[in-house]
């Protein structure tokens, strides 16, 4: 399926590694001198890269870490995380990714949690360490920037732990997902599908390492294709940065691409740079909407889907002209499975499990497969389509089930519709529907109207007659502020 989008001669390096540090090595082999990240006005090639993560290997084993041990990697986005998620991984340790937005007492929990025997600290975040350090006198704090003498890297096996993230938590409980060193390369590989061009790209960094895409589809898939990568050490400086470094490949969250797309026609194409070609798009509903505007622009945007339990990647749509509103076919190395409209797999991408969570553990699996939560449809050219969570679907009085993000899907195929949620609230006793609009000003402002609030409210009336009468919504809203987002960007449905 995905073969087509590539010559012959690129797809034959799209190889499979079964574990980040056979795959790092062959790569420093390959690229050494290339130039693989670009962070805060400094060039570190592979070679210079492989060098700096051999000296922090080293430290990390004089201090008795042994293969096996979980050790915390704390930093913002920058050549500091990198370096230190590739010592640890390649010490032989599973790297736990602690955003840099946790406080004091969270990061003393987690090193209890995860039983955590060293924690690799960027200076600037050395004062969120300090509780954790006092409390508990087992952990070894680690400075990222610390030296020692080389040493080489641990050998590890596939299905040895590597990376420990936290899923988004904004249905439930955030849970540490324990990914494989197998499930890490089967995600990194999957990022090299679907699209033209492969290898020795350009990309720029704005998402979170410590989230699964960044992690995933940003940074390895980057290493993986001997691109470069520029750190945008602040998302206020995304432009800034685009007109410097010239990326040629974006991955983006929803929120961030329709944020670019505003400016670009506010400001003109240049916005994002001459170069930009291809945009990665995913974590959130991606409205069909962005990828027509950016083909305007001579760019390519592509969808996808994936859980922070599948090692990022799922399903990636290259089809976008013919399936605009699909996230796309699923990658290899799968099992999928529909039962009862939710979305099961099994597969060489998935999570080992959710770390000191057996309760949760016993909840997600069933048989053998994971199950995702995801309501999903599959057409006959099994393309998927998301339809819904089951921890979001709203139960009415009378006993009717409604996805919200079933009908939220429908109302955001208008263009004027930058966002929106879906919600239930009883008022007066009455059980109501309520629609919350983030308009799309830009849209907006093209209607041929007097006033735009009613224009919008009577063309979302029209969308709404086209629903089941259980399923409408009794109370349209128009925002004037952004919804309330997790640090991926997705709309916090509890927070409107």
């Amino acid at each position: 399926m995905f073969e087509k989008y590539t010559d012959a001669q690129t797809f034959a390096r799209i190889r499979e590694y079964d574990s980040v540090t056979a795959m790092w090595q062959d790569k420093v082999a390959e690229f050494g001198g290339v130039v693989a990240i670009e962070d805060a006005g400094e060039r570190y090639t592979y070679a210079r890269i492989d060098e700096e993560v051999a000296s922090l290997r080293g430290v990390l084993l004089a201090k008795g870490i042994k293969k096996g041990d979980c050790v915390g990697v704390f930093a913002p986005n920058s050549f500091a995380f990198v370096r230190a998620y590739l010592a640890v991984v390649t010490a032989g340790a599973v790297a736990v990714l602690l955003p840099p937005h946790l406080d004091e007492t969270t990061v003393f929990g987690c090193s209890l949690k995860f039983s955590l025997k060293a924690l690799v600290v960027a200076d600037e975040l050395r004062a969120k360490t300090a509780f954790a350090a006092e409390k508990n006198p087992r952990l070894t704090l680690i400075g990222c920037g610390e030296t020692g003498d080389p040493a080489p890297a641990v050998p590890a096996a596939g299905e040895d732990g590597c990376a420990v993230l936290f899923t988004g938590g904004t249905t439930g409980k955030s849970k540490g997902a324990l990914l494989s060193h197998r499930a890490v390369m089967a995600g990194t590989r999957n990022g090299c599908y679907g699209i033209r061009k492969v290898f020795g790209l350009r990309y720029l960094l704005v998402l979170p390492l410590t989230h699964v895409f960044g992690l995933i589809r940003n940074l390895m898939t980057s290493l993986y294709t001997g691109s470069t990568l520029f750190i945008c050490r602040n998302n206020k400086d995304m432009f800034k940065d685009i007109a410097v470094f010239r990326p040629d490949i974006l991955v983006l969250v929803p929120a961030l691409a329709e944020m670019a797309l505003g400016l670009s026609k506010q400001f003109g194409r240049n916005m994002l740079g001459d170069s930009l070609k291809t945009i990665i798009c995913g974590a959130a509903f991606v409205p069909p909407y962005l990828i027509a505007e950016y083909k305007k622009l001579g760019v390519s945007l592509f969808p996808g889907y994936g859980l922070t339990e599948s090692a990022n990647l799922v399903s990636g749509n290259a089809e976008t002209e013919t399936k605009p509103d699909s996230v796309g076919y699923p990658y290899p190395g799968q099992e999928l499975m529909i039962v009862d409209g939710e979305l099961w797999l099994k597969g060489t991408n998935m999570m080992s499990g959710y770390v000191g969570d057996e309760e949760e553990n016993r909840a997600a699996y069933s048989d053998g497969w994971f199950r995702t939560g995801d309501l999903v449809r599959m057409d006959e050219d099994g393309f998927l389509y998301i339809v819904g969570r089951i921890k979001e679907v709203i139960v009415l009085s009378t006993g009717e089930n409604i996805s919200p993000a079933e009908i939220e899907n429908k109302f955001d195929s208008h263009p004027a519709v930058q966002d929106c949620l879906v919600y239930a609230k009883t008022e007066n006793g009455k059980e109501l529907l309520v629609l919350e609009v983030l308009p799309r000003r830009s849209e907006l402002a093209k209607a041929d109207a007097a006033d735009k609030e009613a224009y919008l409210k009577e063309e979302l009336n029209k969308i709404n007659q086209t629903l089941p009468s259980f399923a409408r919504v009794s109370r349209i809203i128009i925002r004037e502020t952004d919804f309330k987002r997790s640090p991926s960007m997705k709309i916090l449905r509890n927070g409107q």
